[in-house]
């Protein structure tokens, strides 16, 4: 049985991610600033640690135990500008103390990755609108990406185009931006490619771009 720590397990992606490892016997060790929001509340597999993800003492306490780290949280309104790159950092430090190598994080489509993707007019585009409405969130993303690639551990930073709320149809496209890709998800079908990465090492230290 393997034991996660799981970082942002109240999002609408983190939630979902949360129910397939519970339904596939894994062990969850969450973090959340409020229990009340996370589903479920109860469950014999899971253990629900309140607290802040920039904060050390709650964060070593998550990742204590576990087995590989799952990390979904983001900014969201009234987030600090930095919490995604604070967060990570502390995140990688708990890592290192207790031994736990797997991290696997999730970003956006605006975080480029200049080796494999190879954009259209479009995805230049949509980069252009990202970053004139949401600049501060797409330098937090790349900063956090820079911990992860100094950190030395065995991470994957999974990206994603427009997340949608239709109901998964079991089936992805993992490529990069401009390369087998598409232009929306749902989040189950996210949520459950995420899922399979806790095992899955062909995308060690790489941002696979996942879409429908």
């Amino acid at each position: 049985m393997t034991t996660i720590a799981l970082f942002g397990g109240t999002g609408k992606t983190g939630s979902r991610v949360l129910t397939r490892l519970l339904d596939q016997s894994h062990e969850v060790r969450a973090l959340v600033r409020d229990p009340a929001r996370l589903r479920p509340q109860q469950h014999p597999a899971l253990t629900v640690i309140t607290g802040d993800v920039t904060a050390t003492a709650p964060v070593r306490a998550t990742v204590e135990g576990a087995d590989a780290v799952l990390s979904l949280f983001g900014q969201v309104k009234g987030s600090p500008p930095r919490v995604q790159t604070e967060g990570t950092r502390a995140i990688v430090a708990a890592m290192h103390e207790f031994g736990v190598r797997r991290l696997v994080s999730l970003s956006g489509g605006g975080l480029p990755d200049p080796v494999h993707d190879r954009p259209k007019l479009a995805d230049r585009v949509i980069r252009g609108i990202m970053r004139v409405a949401a600049g501060q969130v797409l330098d937090d993303a790349a900063e956090h990406l820079s911990v992860l690639e100094q950190s030395g551990l065995d991470w994957t930073v999974v990206r994603a185009p427009r997340l949608t709320e239709a109901p998964g149809v079991g089936r992805y496209r993992v490529g990069w931006v401009g390369v087998d890709a598409s232009t929306q998800i749902s989040r189950d079908d996210l949520a459950d490619f995420i899922v399979t990465q806790i095992d899955d090492e062909r995308f060690v230290r790489q941002l696979p771009f996942v879409s429908a």
